[in-house]
């Protein structure tokens, strides 16, 4: 079988410890993170053929990444290097009714510069099986924006399956912009993560109707989609959530059990979700495998500090079987 790419900007994550506030803080926890490399390094960690693609600057923090990648088996060989500096995010850990909070500084990064015609594709999709990409890769530059128009073009007449995930981030560019700009990749696009907010919000299909409904007229508009889907998220607490998946597959609705879970780190459940389902795909597993899958794997994420999931498939098949235990022995 062939490798799952994923092509997006991964930052300097700087996260406040021990729940402190941003003004609290003289010290900031640093790890490596971004939706589409999260992404990549959770497929990895499941075993699966995986190369991520970014441009990153020619500097130490650089080959620091390059050794974070490798360390979870994510092959870089066609990362652009060039640009002047990382992309940023600063990362206030929120608990009890006090959420999270982000501050972004990746405006000028190197990635927002990448042009399409810096891109190796005959590397990339050499074997490549399925492409994955998100909302966020537009929002951060008109370069950006053109480099998600033609390699979306570039995979479709590859015949290379198109996962997206929506991903809208209301601090990287208004509402308006990105509905326009998102729902023009929908023609495109085989595997589709998006909730009933995207359906109504960024997809305009109205308010007020079931999870199936939006999915049942997503389909009417874009039947070249073959995969929708969705989390459902109760919040009990900053600290503690319940977790709900679900797969739309051949007009039919699966969902998962519902997870109640305490929470070590937040971010990246979604991605986790998303490189869940990604890995039940490509190993042809039925729909309520894969939303099985994809939900414990994400729920399994919320149980580990930083961005990415470092668990392996045999310990998310562990929870779906036996479910959580207080030790492995």
């Amino acid at each position: 079988m062939g490798k799952i790419v994923t092509l997006g900007e991964i930052m300097l994550r700087l996260s406040t410890e021990n729940n402190n506030r941003f003004i609290q803080s003289s010290t900031f926890r640093a790890d490596y993170g971004g939706g589409e490399a999260n992404v990549a390094v959770s497929l990895a960690n499941f075993g699966i053929p995986t190369e991520y693609v970014t441009k990153l600057p020619n500097n130490p923090l650089t080959e620091s990444i390059f050794r974070y990648l490798k360390g979870n088996g994510v092959e870089t060989k066609n990362i652009v290097l060039g640009g002047e500096r990382l992309g940023t995010y600063y990362l206030e850990v929120g608990t009890s009714v006090r959420a999270s909070s982000v501050i972004y500084d990746r405006k000028h990064s190197a990635f927002s510069t990448l042009n399409f015609h810096e891109l190796n594709l005959d590397s990339i999709f050499d074997n490549c099986d399925i492409l994955h990409l998100s909302g966020i890769t537009p929002a951060l530059s008109e370069s950006c924006h053109v480099l998600m128009d033609l390699i979306i073009k570039k995979a479709k007449s590859l015949d290379v399956l198109i996962s997206f995930d929506f991903n809208y981030r209301s601090k990287l560019w208004p509402i308006d912009k990105a509905s326009k700009v998102l729902v023009s990749y929908l023609p495109y696009i085989d595997i589709c993560f998006a909730g009933s907010l995207d359906a109504e919000h960024i997809m305009n299909l109205g308010s007020n109707k079931t999870l199936i409904e939006y999915y049942e007229e997503i389909l009417s508009k874009y039947p070249n989609i073959k995969y929708l889907l969705s989390t459902k998220r109760e919040t009990h607490s900053v600290n503690e959530n319940s977790l709900t998946g679900f797969i739309f597959k051949d007009g039919k609705l699966f969902s998962s059990d519902k997870y109640k879970f305490q929470i070590v780190d937040r971010v990246g459940g979604g991605d986790s979700f998303a490189a869940g389902a990604l890995c039940g795909i490509y190993n042809n597993l039925s729909p309520q495998e894969i939303v099985d899958f994809a939900t414990a794997a994400s729920v399994y994420k919320h149980t580990v500090r930083g961005d990415a999931n470092l668990v392996s498939k045999q310990e998310i098949e562990h929870i779906i079987k036996n479910g959580i235990s207080t030790v492995s022995r």
